[in-house]
C-alpha cells in the first residue's frame, strides 16, 4: 500500500495529538517533527518514532520526500507565512485555525493552493464530532424540516482563556466561536451569510488579557434562517482544558438539542475530587482509542491526499468563517450590524480607531 511522509510543524497540545495519530496510522511511512521548544521535542522523540526531529521548520518545507505538512504552530501569526511556504513548495497542507489574520492573506493561500493543485484544509475538528455530524444529518434528510435557527453556546475555562489571550489579542469570536460558526454554516449550506451583529461582555478577563469574557454573534442568512453563537473563556479553572457546549437546531417540523457539556462521564475520587475526563474540544487518548474528533479529522486529511478525495473543510469555508468573525469584531466596536461581504472602508476605519 502506498504511504505518505508527513511533517508536523509545532508539537504542542494539538500538534502532539496529530503527531500521535500519524504515528499510529498505517497511511504514514516516515514522520518528521519541527518544534522550537527542545524539551517538548525530546518528549515527542521519546513518545513516537521520528525520521526527523528539528527545531527548524524550514527543514521540513525543503524536504522533497515529505508530501504532507501539518501546521499546528503558535502563535497564530505564524500560520500564514508557514502555510504559504509549504504550499509554494507543493506540499499538501493541513493548517490549524485561524488560517490567517486578514482576509487578504486567506485569499493568497487559497490562490496558491489552487495554482499548485494541492490539498489544503483548515482544522475545524468539530465537523468530526459525531453529535455535530448528527445535527447536520437531521437537516440534510429534513427530519426536522427546513432550518429556522441554530444556537450554539460554548464556554471554556479562564486557564485556556489566559493561555490564548496571552499569546495573541484575538477575540472570542476569532479564537473560540470560530469552530461553532463553521459548524452552523456547514449545517445551513447552501445558504450564505448576509449580515452580522455582535456584542461583547467584559469582566474577569479584562485585567488579565485585556480581552472580553464573552462574545455573542448573530448571523442572518440569505434564506431567512438565523445563527446565534456565543463563546466565553471565563469559567473558573476547574478541570484542565474543559469545554462545554449546548446546541439547539430548530426546523419547521422539529427541533434537535445537542448536549455536549460533558456531563456524561464524571470521575470523583477522594484525592482529586470531581474530574471531567474526555471533556476537551480536540479529545484525548484513552488506552487503545482516541476520545474526540481531532484524531478522525487528521486521518480524513491523510486519506484525502492518498486517495485524491475532496477535503471536508474547504479553504473557502474557513475564509467565510473569517469574514464573519471579522464582521463580528467590527460590529461590537461600532455597535451596528455589518453587511456582508465586508466593505474595505469598514476595515480601514477599524484599523484607524
Amino acid at each position: 500500500m502506498e504511504q505518505l511522509n508527513v511533517g508536523i510543524i509545532g508539537a504542542g497540545w494539538c500538534g502532539g495529538i496529530r503527531t500521535e495519530t500519524c504515528h499510529n496510522s498505517a497511511l504514514v511511512k516516515d514522520l518528521h517533527v519541527a518544534e522550537i521548544k527542545e524539551d517538548r521535542l525530546q518528549e515527542i522523540k521519546n513518545l513516537v518514532q521520528l525520521k526527523t526531529a528539528t527545531t527548524d521548520y524550514k527543514q521540513l518545507i525543503n524536504d522533497d520526500t515529505i508530501q504532507v505538512v501539518v501546521i499546528s504552530a503558535t502563535p497564530e501569526t505564524t500560520h500564514y507565512p508557514m502555510a504559504l511556504e509549504a504550499l509554494q513548495a507543493g506540499k499538501h497542507v493541513f493548517l490549524e485555525k485561524p488560517m490567517a489574520l486578514t482576509l487578504e492573506e486567506a485569499d493568497d493561500l487559497i490562490r496558491v493552493a489552487e495554482e499548485k493543485g494541492v490539498k489544503f484544509t483548515i482544522g475545524y475538528s468539530q465537523r468530526f464530532n459525531p453529535k455535530f455530524a448528527f445535527a447536520k444529518k437531521n437537516l440534510l434528510d429534513k427530519t426536522i424540516g427546513d432550518p429556522v435557527c441554530i444556537t450554539v453556546s460554548r464556554h471554556i475555562t479562564r486557564t485556556l482563556g489566559n493561555k490564548i489571550g496571552g499569546r495573541i489579542k484575538l477575540s472570542p469570536a476569532a479564537m473560540e466561536s470560530t469552530h461553532d460558526l463553521d459548524f452552523a454554516l456547514w449545517c445551513l449550506e447552501p445558504a450564505k451569510p448576509i449580515r452580522v451583529y455582535s456584542q461583547s461582555a467584559y469582566g474577569a478577563m479584562e485585567s488579565v488579557t485585556g480581552l472580553e469574557d464573552a462574545q455573542w454573534i448573530m448571523v442572518t442568512m440569505d434564506n431567512g434562517s438565523v445563527i446565534t453563537v456565543g463563546g466565553g473563556w471565563t469559567m473558573p479553572p476547574g478541570y484542565p482544558n474543559f469545554s462545554g457546549t449546548w446546541i439547539e437546531v430548530t426546523g419547521t417540523n422539529g427541533m434537535l438539542t445537542v448536549d455536549d457539556t460533558h456531563r456524561d462521564v464524571i470521575l470523583n475520587t477522594m484525592e482529586h475530587g470531581i474530574q471531567l475526563p474526555m471533556s476537551t474540544m480536540p479529545g484525548e487518548q484513552v488506552n487503545h482509542v482516541f476520545a474526540g474528533p481531532m484524531h478522525n479529522e487528521t486521518l480524513h486529511f491523510l486519506e484525502a491526499v492518498l486517495f485524491d478525495r475532496e477535503v471536508m473543510v474547504k479553504p473557502r469555508h474557513a475564509r467565510q468563517v473569517m469574514e464573519i468573525y471579522t464582521a463580528a469584531d467590527l460590529s461590537k466596536e461600532s455597535n451596528v450590524p455589518i453587511e456582508l461581504p465586508i466593505k474595505k472602508e469598514h476595515i480601514l476605519k477599524s484599523a484607524v480607531a
